[in-house]
């Protein structure tokens, strides 16, 4: 049956690409250095440092949201492991076409398109941006939503992809684990700015708002 035909025609592709980049294994592989390391590779300069292993750099890029064993493979297919090719993570998405344009006149910002990039790196980047936006409680779903309530969902799709480029740049180029800093990241960042503008809301709707600290739960 042709259904057959395709599940061993993926099955033998699968089997050809574990057998290149190697099946992630963290016992396989030399732990990274935690955030507060000082050993001698936490002290060496980014720009020196040598390239991870595949299996090491899949198991890096595969704990980011949105990403799954088999699209980390697709992006470290394009991207490759050593990120001394490119100057900063600004130079890397340029590089993709995930950045947004930045086409003014007279001040006024006319187009947010990006440049075409690669197209099966682009693609399968916006498609873990996707994931990721429906993930929970992370802070790749709040950056999503955040930007889709003023920009619209197309916008913010490109901007998490954007954000997962940035952030692989960053743990393969400094060899760092994924930190998740969680779907509160931003209302803890702007607490005031959020605060003020729920109040002005409920003033709006006719209420009297005051404020006042909770007691503390022992």
């Amino acid at each position: 049956m042709l259904i057959d035909t395709l599940d061993e025609a993926i099955l033998r592709v699968s089997q050809e690409i574990e057998a290149r980049m190697g099946e992630p294994n963290p016992l396989a592989e030399r732990p990274l250095p935690s955030r507060d390391a000082r050993g001698d590779e936490a002290d060496q300069p980014e720009r020196e440092r040598l390239p991870l292993p595949w299996r090491q750099a899949t198991l890096l890029v595969d704990a980011i949201p949105g990403i799954n064993l088999r699209a980390a493979q697709g992006i470290l297919a394009e991207l490759g492991t050593d990120m001394r090719r490119f100057p900063s993570d600004r130079h890397l998405c340029s590089w993709a076409g995930v950045c947004p344009g930045n086409h003014e006149s007279a001040g006024k910002r006319l187009s947010g398109r990006t440049r075409k990039g690669t197209s099966y790196l682009r693609k399968l980047l916006v498609e873990a941006a996707h994931a990721a936006a429906h993930t929970k409680h992370t802070y790749l779903a709040a950056q999503y939503r955040r930007i889709a309530a003023r920009r619209g969902p197309k916008v913010a799709m490109v901007a998490v992809a954007h954000t997962i480029l940035t952030m692989i740049y960053h743990l393969l180029a400094e060899h760092r684990t994924y930190e998740e800093l969680g779907g509160t990241y931003f209302d803890e960042r702007d607490r005031q700015a959020l605060e003020k503008r729920l109040v002005h809301r409920l003033e709006h709707l006719g209420y009297q708002v005051t404020l006042a600290p909770a007691p503390q739960v022992a």
